[in-house]
Order: structure tokens, then C-alpha cells, then sequence
């Protein structure tokens, strides 16, 4: 597997980069946020002292391993932290799955849906991947409507797909293909 570059990338309001270790107090404070650690698959509430560092610190073998990509979602005019996002790959396959979190206060406002799609662009014109796809718990629909808005396909529900604090969840699938990329790029870049 080979390692990934991981350029700035900017979007009309978003710097993405990667993270830094003096990042882990905002990512602290951020994940541990109840609502955050509810409405995703792997973040946990309370959010432990300590995690927010090692996982910042697990990004570089990720990247060097060739096995993922972690992008902090900043405010482009004042460097604020609001969320994440990234793909974990699967280079056999040429599949990866995008994640992201934002922050609270920031909910709503369309930086999920900016992020993930400065990212797929990575994925699928830089990384070369064949298929992208999300999940999503069916309680969250925000987090699904993300992956409408990027033009994902619904596939299907998981029935009872994850554990999340003691309770099965069902889970929502979406997925794009590299030509679906290409051509909704198409068609942007033509409005």
C-alpha cells in the first residue's frame, strides 16, 4: 500500500487540514458533546481524557499505511475547529468509507455536506478509488441527508448493523461509484 499525500484543500468557506496535536483540547471538548457522540458510530460519551490525542496521533500510520485520511474542518476566515471528516480506504477493493462529525453549533449549516465533498473529490481524483460509501443510524437523518446532498445513492437499511451503547441500531447505507463522480463533476463544473 502506498502512503497518501495530504494536501490543504479549501473550499468557498472551509480550510481542510490535517490535524494537529494541539488540536486534541477543541476535539475534547467538541466530540464530548452528548449529541455528537449520539448520532455517530464509534465516538464515545464521555468523551475520555487523553483520546482525542491518540487518535490525532493515529492519523500519521493511517496515512503512511495507505489506510485513511483524517481532514480537521476548520473555519477558512478564523482557523476555528467545527468537526472532521475523512475516508478509511480498502485498497484491495478500491472502496473507502467517509466519516465526518460537526460540531454542534455548527449544525445545519452545510459544512458537513462542503467537507465531504472536497473530500470525495480526493477519493475519487487523487486517491483513485472505485466506490465510496457512508452509513449513516436511521435516527440520524441529518447525517443522510448529507449524503443525499452529494449526490450518494441510498442502498439499503442494515437491520440491527451496530451496537451503539447497549442498543442494536439500524443502519443506513449510501454509496457513490467513480463515474457517478465524474459525472456530477461534470455537471457542476457546467452550472
Amino acid at each position: 500500500m502506498n502512503a497518501i499525500a495530504q494536501p490543504v484543500l479549501q473550499t468557498e468557506r472551509l480550510l481542510l487540514r490535517p490535524f494537529a496535536p494541539d488540536d486534541a483540547p477543541a476535539v475534547e471538548a467538541l466530540c464530548g458533546a452528548f449529541e455528537v457522540a449520539d448520532t455517530t458510530l464509534s465516538i464515545p460519551h464521555p468523551y475520555p481524557p487523553g483520546m482525542a490525542a491518540a487518535w490525532i496521533e493515529s492519523h500519521t500510520a493511517a496515512r503512511e499505511s495507505g489506510t485513511g485520511v483524517s481532514y480537521a474542518v476548520t473555519d477558512r476566515r478564523t482557523g476555528e475547529l467545527l468537526g472532521a471528516v475523512g475516508v478509511s480506504l480498502v485498497p484491495e477493493h478500491a472502496r473507502a468509507e467517509l466519516g465526518y462529525w460537526i460540531a454542534v453549533p455548527q449544525w445545519g449549516k452545510g459544512y458537513g455536506t462542503e467537507a465531504a465533498r472536497a473530500v470525495l473529490g480526493v477519493a475519487f481524483d487523487t486517491l483513485g478509488v472505485h466506490r465510496v460509501q457512508a452509513r449513516h443510524l436511521t435516527r440520524n437523518p441529518a447525517s443522510g441527508r448529507v449524503m443525499q446532498k452529494l449526490g450518494m445513492r441510498f442502498e439499503g437499511i442494515l437491520r440491527g448493523a451496530m451496537k451503539k451503547w447497549d442498543t442494536f441500531e439500524d443502519v443506513a447505507m449510501y454509496a457513490m461509484l467513480e463515474d457517478e463522480w465524474h459525472e456530477r463533476s461534470a455537471t457542476r463544473s457546467d452550472a
